[in-house]
């Protein structure tokens, strides 16, 4: 493969983690409470009902974490320091979240960020 299309797949991968925690954001801070959100986490609605603020800073945490993977992809190649870090927090945050709360997190989080940044690693010349 090439170095371009090994930079392609480190951006595509990149995006999704971005549109993952876009999703997270959705998830935590709109439906905690509504059906998708209580089977997403598989909670009950009176837990739901006394987390949802907590859960709704949770999920713009998450925001945060997108919006720098998208500005890092806006930047092109200056952008790499930015992915670089942003995925990493991805990563460690995911790393805590499986440690802390549910193994799923390692898969769902960490794990394609870590994917991304290997790409990142290897499509450097």
């Amino acid at each position: 493969m090439t170095t371009n299309s090994m930079l392609f797949a480190a951006n595509l991968v990149t995006a999704l983690v971005a549109l993952l925690h876009i999703y997270f954001l959705v998830l935590e801070m709109f439906l905690w409470d509504k059906p998708a959100g209580l089977k997403a986490f598989g909670q009950k609605p009176d837990f739901a009902k006394a987390t949802k603020v907590l859960a709704a800073n949770q999920g713009l945490y998450n925001g945060f974490l997108s919006a720098g993977l998208v500005w890092g992809l806006l930047q092109g190649a200056n952008g790499l320091p930015v992915k670089v870090f942003f995925l990493t927090c991805v990563v460690v945050a995911g790393v805590f979240g499986a440690a802390t709360a549910s193994r799923k997190i390692l898969f769902v989080q960490a794990l394609p960020a870590a994917i991304a940044l290997g790409l990142l690693w290897v499509a450097q010349p």
